[in-house]
């Protein structure tokens, strides 16, 4: 059996722009991908994670949680912060359970602990149980305690890495608005390639052209995106990550089951 992890990107699922604006025709349609990708492959084990988009990162960014929590001004936008989140995960649950998926929603922020931004526990136990029972475990970024900072945001990339610990994968799956990336920002110059493999060796060449992400992003935008992934594959050997489009139909099926027909951009050690 394969084990895939998939991040449905924030600026996929929500209007980041916006104040929690759901797209919610583009998480039906997400939703009807990974159910077609099941049918495909009765084996797929697939642990599902999703950005906050216009939800938690708007409260994040106004009241500063990922840098830390400690006065009560600060620890009540670390509540609504975990409050927004979770509304966005039960829409993205509800849909996946339209779709006729056994989705499970896991809330991170229960097991999740932090020192000094770090994550150093999370829900692996749990997720592990929820596969060996047939569910799709449902996790997001979320709010955490820390050790140091009192509070902070876990995002769902580092959820995953701390996951890929005692679950590793044997791909992971970013699935956002872009195709993946670019040379430049495809928005705004018509120039712009999509660059097929990116490697520790070949990062510098495209360095350049990586930016951050449109509206509230507390969690760094796909310059960050892409290190992380980077570190990922060089620790875990074997892995493959696919930075895609989930907007293409067809794509995020292709890449949950057969990925050499996912159109994006892969990152290899």
């Amino acid at each position: 059996m394969t084990l895939v992890y998939c991040k449905l990107g924030g600026s996929l699922l929500t209007d980041k722009r916006g104040v929690e604006e759901a797209r919610l025709d583009v998480i039906a349609a997400l939703a009807a991908e990974i159910a077609a990708a099941r049918r495909a492959d009765p084996t797929l084990r697939l642990i599902l994670g999703h950005g906050s988009g216009s939800f938690g990162h708007v409260h994040a960014k106004t009241h500063g949680t990922r840098a830390g929590v400690a006065t009560p001004a600060q620890w009540y936008g670390f509540a609504a912060t975990a409050d927004a989140a979770a509304r966005l995960n039960r829409l993205v649950t509800a849909a996946l359970l339209a779709a006729g998926i056994p989705a499970w929603s896991i809330q991170p922020s229960v097991a999740l602990r932090c020192e000094d931004g770090a994550v150093i526990a999370g829900p692996e136990a749990t997720v592990a149980e929820a596969l060996a029972r047939g569910l799709l475990p449902v996790v997001h970024g979320d709010v955490a305690l820390d050790s140091v900072r009192g509070g902070t945001i876990a995002g769902t990339e580092e959820i995953f890495a701390w996951l890929a610990r005692t679950l590793p994968p044997a791909r992971v799956i970013l699935a956002g608005e872009v195709a993946g990336v670019y040379t430049a920002d495809p928005t705004r110059d018509p120039a712009a390639r999509l660059v097929p493999e990116i490697t520790p060796s070949t990062l510098a060449r495209v360095a350049a052209g990586l930016g951050g992400s449109h509206g509230a992003d507390v969690t760094g935008g796909m310059a960050a995106k892409v290190a992380e992934a980077l570190g990922w594959v060089q620790r875990l050997p074997g892995l493959e990550v696919l930075i895609c489009s989930g907007l293409t139909p067809g794509n995020l099926t292709a890449a949950l089951v057969e990925p050499a027909r996912a159109v994006g951009t892969w990152l290899r050690a």
